[in-house]
This record gives C-alpha cells, sequence and structure tokens, in this order.
C-alpha cells in the first residue's frame, strides 16, 4: 500500500515481501500483523527475515542488538478502509472500527515496518 511505502521512504511501486499473522490466544484472533519489509532490507543477516515461517518476529527484533524503533503511530481502521478487509477476511467480524499502531523497526539501518491492528475480541476481555 502507497501509505506504508511512504512511511518506509521507498517509492510506491517498491518490491517487498509483506506478512501476514494473526496472533492467537486461547484459538481466538487477538491482532492482525502486518509486516512490510523492502527487498532491499533483505540483504546480509535480514535475509533470515524472509524465512521466519512461525516463529516469532518480535523475537528476531528484540534481540538483535543494532535494532532501533522509530515513532509509533495509532490510527482508527474503520470498514471502509482498505486494509479493514485483510483484517477480517477469515473471521466474522462485525462491520465496526478496530485501533491499530505501527512503527519502523530498523536491523542494521534497513527499515522494516510492522502494523499491529487489535480485534474486537481482545478488546472484549
Amino acid at each position: 500500500m502507497c501509505n506504508e511505502a511512504l512511511r518506509l521512504q521507498i517509492p510506491c511501486e517498491s518490491y517487498a515481501l509483506v506478512r501476514e499473522v494473526h496472533l492467537l490466544c486461547n484459538d481466538i484472533p487477538w491482532v492482525y500483523a502486518r509486516t512490510v519489509i523492502p527487498h532491499s532490507s533483505l540483504t546480509g543477516r535480514e535475509r533470515r527475515l524472509a524465512h521466519l515461517h512461525n516463529r516469532s518476529l518480535g523475537a528476531v527484533l528484540f534481540s538483535d542488538s543494532s535494532m532501533r524503533r522509530d515513532e509509533l503511530e495509532v490510527s482508527k481502521i474503520c470498514h471502509n478502509d482498505r486494509l479493514f478487509g485483510s483484517i477480517i477476511m477469515d473471521f466474522d467480524f462485525p462491520d465496526e472500527e478496530v485501533w491499530g499502531r505501527r512503527s519502523v523497526f530498523y536491523l542494521s539501518n534497513k527499515p522494516l515496518l510492522v502494523s499491529e491492528i487489535f480485534l474486537p475480541d481482545i478488546v472484549d476481555r
């Protein structure tokens, strides 16, 4: 998405690896996480980011001494936002708003954008 490219300070038509996961608690989705890693960031040690499979991205990020995090953005995502469809496609959520946050992380000065959307069930807990 173009707003992600802008946040990463790369051209909108740039290639990137996109990783989308749902984080579950007791088999209930609580968080939709979307990571955008520019192709240019997948070099050197950071190539490992393309092969995480079921491993936690957070564990990789927070164990890397070169990691730094840019400022956090918070946003409300409404049912008419493009991202909302990706969030709910596999689940039966009512058409409502959800809240999320995102920030750019840097590993060895290479950016990746991490967005986390908090799903309705997490709010109900």
